[in-house]
């Protein structure tokens, strides 16, 4: 039992069912918790669990409607969502005893699960990637086409009133059966309820993160860090690996992989390093690998042995026991809460030494992450570890780190599936080693199209194995490669007030930052076909180039599934008409990114380090539809500073009119979170206006700058006190119209294709006067088929509206 910091430890819970959900026979148990999740217990001695466990936090569902039907000879439990039968007979469930179907129709033979079957799900995550090298097998998730899917908390520890574990009896059964049919996102709300909500990051952790496996010098790696300012690429992180230790230690002390003492040859004056990184705006974690305990060579192993009876005159190391609370007590009282206040802001679990305790069932992974993420998360601050996935229930401790991938175009293929799917178990903060951590060739494609996909991944940090010519600094990849991540690094930190806004709604809304396709359209077939495609927060779907590009053509390809619609190209603003897989084809600089019409993107006007938010903002709005969008600041931190919204809209012009509005309106809540002083910029994306837009602070006009790049019109607002509302009207308003010609004419004179050729089809282009016409034209001219297909992107991408 815990005996000391009992309010760090204890978790808010309610794992109790109401009476009138609860249906019991001898010794079986049955809780209907919600319509869709029916809880299935037996124990051969009737000794039922009440308490919370390990994945189970909260069991206090609104009791449902259901009807109950009971006879001699059987138990009958029918909802809106399920329909229950168990045969009553003594000695534990069965396939023969107890099925349950899920209403729906959802499939022709299979949407009753019989106990014990294997399930058919969409998958979930896994522990680990390390060492992959392309795809792994992943466990079972929450979702399913066949319209259910179990849990298993049978194996799970109880959490006792006082924060600590206790095992239960290896005989009883504990099971949840989830019927929520094809509605993926009720499935997942209720989820959160009942295993506990995904926690706010800080806002700190949406930036870029900088770590590599090498041994770096306190001044080698703030050159390295002034190297990264001079060339303008910010980094909100610095990942300090395992070398910030001692690690070069007799043999009779292991291997020096695990460490607590600073190597002061390296770092000669910690806290000085640590403050420089925060003063240049960036927050550091610190590797851990704590399977080895303490060593007598230690700084602080002699007080923390005496206060653990260790005999020191002896000099005997203090084992690693995390199932013991002394241990633990001790383990961050000793190791980690010294190092907190030199200035050390979260650490980095390495645990790589598998699941086994002296507790049977009891892995040390899960403890390891939800005791550090509980103590961080003290003295209210906002809890944060960086660790691996250790099961059902791990999303209450983010962020996760997949482990150490094989630097190959298959692993980059895998990780996009693996990163959306991970949320058919709640898991929505997965950390992966972009670039790849180690073998592989080096590849400056390669290392571009990992960059792309790390920036509109969850967390976007570059790592890499130890060794001089592993490093993943953007400069080591060649003059294009590094202006292409650059601006990419640069976008990530611009996208700051849209991640953290999607942080929010995560934890507000059990919504995460990436989904897949099928959660928005559950019975689209397309919407299964796409799987390394996701919605990317609520405005935004990408779809990450994963092979080599066609060398003649200088272009990556992917298949894209475009929801019913209208959708625009972030990077190119080509227009697309929606609700149709086609092959889109993006040069090394772009990346397929598309926004629905009515989108609002905030985004922040600066690349410094620092993710505070922002006093220069940048909206984009995307014209074609209604939109709005609610973007929310605080201080980042959860340092009792409350939250504040600013809601903005825009309202697209109805059929006969011919004027829009967009709005930002004052900002709702504490707004000592925001500067004193703030300053927009208006993108407007593929608005045509006949007339000078007209923008409104408050109730007076003000002046506004304007200018053009193609498909968008830029509008400078004046700096304005924070506290106020904006009003923009557009009159004579009307959609941009793709540019086909000029795009065609690009396209074909980057292309490495011989000069006759272009020359054939850009006139066959010209000739065309509809999208129909140039496409049936060009068929008769028997070109390359992916050239075709480049060349039918361009034209098809919204055929009616071609100027």
């Amino acid at each position: 039992m815990v005996k000391k910091r009992k309010e760090t430890f204890k978790l808010d819970t309610n794992p109790k069912a109401p009476e009138g959900s609860i249906v019991s026979w001898g010794n079986y148990r049955f809780s209907v918790l919600t319509s869709a999740i029916i809880r299935l217990e037996y124990h051969p001695e009737g000794k039922f669990e009440d308490g919370s466990t390990q994945t189970v936090l909260n069991r206090d569902f609104e009791t449902p409607e259901f009807e109950l039907k009971e006879t001699d000879e059987y138990i009958e439990i029918i909802t809106s969502h399920s329909h229950l039968m168990f045969y009553k007979e003594e000695g534990g469930f069965t396939k023969h005893n107890l099925n349950i179907e899920a209403i729906g129709n959802y499939s022709l033979y299979h949407s009753t699960w019989y106990f014990g079957e294997e399930l058919d799900t969409l998958k979930g995550t896994a522990r680990t990637l390390d060492f992959a090298d392309g795809a792994i097998e992943l466990e079972d998730g929450l979702m399913s086409k066949n319209g259910f899917s179990v849990i298993d908390d049978s194996k799970s520890m109880h959490l006792t009133e006082d924060g600590w574990v206790k095992k239960r009896s290896p005989n009883l059964v504990d099971m949840y059966f989830l019927g929520y049919g094809r509605d993926y996102l009720g499935a997942l709300e209720d989820y959160h309820y009942l295993t506990g909500k995904t926690p706010l990051l800080p806002r700190y952790a949406l930036g870029n993160w900088w770590s590599r496996y090498y041994a770096y010098s306190q001044e080698g790696y703030k050159d390295l860090m002034k190297e990264f300012q001079a060339r303008s690429i910010p980094f909100s992180v610095a990942v300090i690996d395992m070398d910030w230790h001692v690690t070069d230690v007799p043999s009779e002390y292991g291997s020096g992989w695990t460490g607590y003492t600073w190597n002061t040859e390296l770092f000669p004056d910690p806290d000085g390093f640590l403050s420089w990184l925060h003063e240049n705006g960036m927050r550091t974690t610190l590797n851990l690998h704590p399977a080895n305990g303490v060593q007598p060579y230690e700084e602080m192993y002699e007080p923390m042995a005496k206060q653990l009876d260790v005999n020191v005159d002896q000099e005997e190391p203090i084992e690693f026991d995390i199932a013991d609370p002394e241990f633990l007590d001790a383990y961050f009282e000793y190791l980690h809460h010294p190092h907190e206040e030199k200035g050390v802001d979260f650490w980095w679990i390495d645990w790589q030494q598998g699941s086994v305790t002296k507790v049977e069932g009891l892995d040390p992974l899960w403890m390891l992450n939800h005791y550090h993420f509980l103590d961080h998360a003290r003295d209210d601050n906002r809890g944060l570890i960086f660790s691996r996935y250790a099961g059902l229930g791990s999303h209450r401790y983010p962020i996760g780190f997949s482990g150490d991938t094989a630097a190959t175009w298959d692993s980059l293929a895998f990780q996009p599936y693996f990163t959306a799917t991970a949320a058919n178990v709640g898991y929505s903060w997965w950390s992966h080693d972009i670039g790849g951590h180690m073998g592989g060739v080096k590849d400056n494609e390669l290392f571009v199209r990992w960059v792309q996909f790390g920036v509109f991944s969850p967390i976007n940090r570059l790592h890499s194995q130890d060794g001089e010519f592993s490093g993943k600094e953007p400069w080591r990849y060649g003059q294009k490669a590094e202006r292409i991540v650059t601006d990419f690094m640069q976008l990530r930190h611009r996208l700051v007030p849209y991640l953290y806004t999607m942080n929010v709604i995560n934890y507000q809304d059990d919504f995460p930052l990436v989904r897949p396709m099928y959660y928005h359209y559950p019975w689209k077939d397309e919407a299964y076909d796409v799987p390394n495609q996701y919605y990317f927060g609520t405005q935004m779907i990408v779809a990450p180039i994963t092979e080599p590009m066609r060398s003649d053509l200088r272009l990556g390809k992917v298949k894209v599934w475009l929801p019913e619609g209208k959708w625009v190209d972030f990077f190119n603003n080509r227009s697309y008409e929606g609700d149709r897989m086609i092959d889109v084809y993006r040069p090394m600089s772009t990346f397929p990114v598309f926004v629905k019409a009515g989108g609002i993107v905030p985004m922040d006007q600066s690349v410094e380090n620092s993710t505070d938010n922002p006093t220069n903002m940048d909206i984009r709005i995307y014209a074609g539809d209604h939109g709005n969008f609610s973007m929310y600041e605080d201080d980042g931190l959860g340092k009792g500073v409350d939250a504040v919204t600013t809601k903005m809209s825009l309202k697209w012009r109805e059929e006969e009119e011919e004027s829009s509005i967009f709005r930002i309106h004052k900002p709702e809540g504490n707004v000592d979170a925001l500067p004193e002083r703030r300053q927009f910029t208006l993108s407007l994306v593929g608005f045509k206006c006949k007339q000078m837009p007209e923008v409104w602070v408050d109730d007076e006009q003000v002046e506004i700058e304007i200018s053009k790049d193609g498909k968008v019109t830029s509008v400078v607002i004046p700096e304005q006190d924070t506290d106020v509302s904006y009003t923009v009207y557009f009159r004579g308003v009307e959609l941009r119209k793709n540019d086909m010609h000029g795009q065609l004419f690009r396209f074909l004179d980057r292309a490495q294709v011989e000069a006759h050729v272009k020359e054939k089809i850009f006139s066959t282009i010209v000739k065309g006067r509809t999208s129909a016409r140039v496409i049936s034209a060009l068929l008769a001219l028997d070109i390359d088929q992916d050239l075709l297909d480049a060349i039918s992107e361009i034209v098809w991408a919204n055929p009616d509206d071609v100027a």
